[in-house]
């Protein structure tokens, strides 16, 4: 198997989707009524109206989705400023792991989402 798409469901598309053209630094690939998708290499990430999602995630480190980048400390600085973000931890480096760094956000809708040096392969 092959995992293919990540949707997150919210009350308010545009205002999510909005909100990660700035995160993503593009336009979404993909914009429909109700819905905003954005493709990276094999995996489409869609922002999508759902009838049983409404306020701020009750759980939102249930699931978390990273976003790869060589600069995590700039692209922190830069998404920090970004209407609607809410730090939930500044870029740290996680032990064990050679000096990369991680740190962690909040969406409008209150879903976390980090920012991590990419993984090397070993």
């Amino acid at each position: 198997m092959n995992l293919n798409s990540v949707i997150i469901g919210t009350s308010d598309v545009d205002k999510l989707g909005k909100f990660y053209e700035q995160v993503i630094g593009r336009k979404s690939d993909m914009h429909d009524e109700g819905w905003y998708g954005w493709q990276f290499g094999d995996i489409n990430f869609t922002i999508g109206e759902h009838s049983e999602v409404g306020g701020k995630s009750k759980e939102p480190q249930r699931i978390i989705f990273n976003f790869e980048t060589s600069d995590v400390k700039e692209e922190f600085e830069r998404i920090k400023n970004i209407e609607g973000a809410e730090i939930v931890k500044e870029p740290y480096t996680m032990e064990g792991w050679d000096g990369s760094l991680i740190a962690t956000f909040a969406d409008p809708d209150g879903n976390y989402f980090q920012l991590m040096t990419p993984w090397e392969s070993n």
